[in-house]
């Protein structure tokens, strides 16, 4: 069961899908449900030990489960393969962006930034395929982001904000230090994101 666990774990998360402890059940455990915490508990070590990933409960009412990637990683670098690198940058650069405005984006904000960096919304991407689908759909369903209704807007709006995923993988620290970076900056020259980076690492 705990080999089987394993597999299964790693096939959902090739899509980054957030893994409920109900599929556990269905599709692995079945009939050993009395043994769940202990078979469980073994293939986390396993992933953790073979494979340095770490099972991790993000919604402990519901019982959803995210494998994250516990290997050391260069600041601002995801080990993933190499089509995917390209999605994990552009996540970066969403992921900077939200922090730096103040944990929290309007999407028209969002599309705004990302016309800068000449992604557009709505028109077909060569690597990131359709623009809005990958950001409000894949990387929600992945729990990178998380889109909240803004109230009485017409047409609705939505504000964007880091998801479990996001807070888990990277740090504000890891973030501000790639915008420092990339701006050939010192981090402590945005003040009030330095100080929270630093609260929060």
């Amino acid at each position: 069961q705990v080999s089987e666990l394993v597999q299964f774990l790693l096939v959902k998360d090739q899509k980054k899908i957030p893994i409920k402890r109900a599929d556990m059940l269905k599709n692995v455990i079945r009939e050993y449900r009395d043994a769940y915490s202990e078979i469980v508990n073994k293939a986390g070590r396993i992933l953790l030990e073979v494979f340095g990933l770490q099972l991790v409960e993000i919604d402990t009412k519901r019982h959803i489960y995210i494998l994250i990637n516990n290997l050391p990683r260069a600041e601002g670098q995801y080990l993933c393969k190499d089509k995917e690198k390209e999605k994990m940058g552009l996540l970066l650069a969403i992921l900077s962006f939200i922090f730096m405005k103040g944990n929290s984006v309007k999407d028209s904000a969002l599309w705004e930034f990302l016309h800068l960096l000449r992604v557009y919304p709505g028109k077909q991407h060569n690597v990131f395929g359709d623009v809005r689908k990958l950001v409000t759909e894949e990387f929600v369903r992945q729990k990178y982001l998380e889109t909240t209704p803004i109230p009485l807007t017409d047409p609705p709006e939505f504000k964007f904000q880091w998801g479990p995923r996001a807070e888990k993988e990277t740090s504000k620290k890891d973030v501000l230090n790639f915008v420092a970076k990339i701006q050939g900056k010192d981090p402590t020259f945005w003040a009030s994101q330095y100080s929270e980076a630093r609260a929060t690492s």
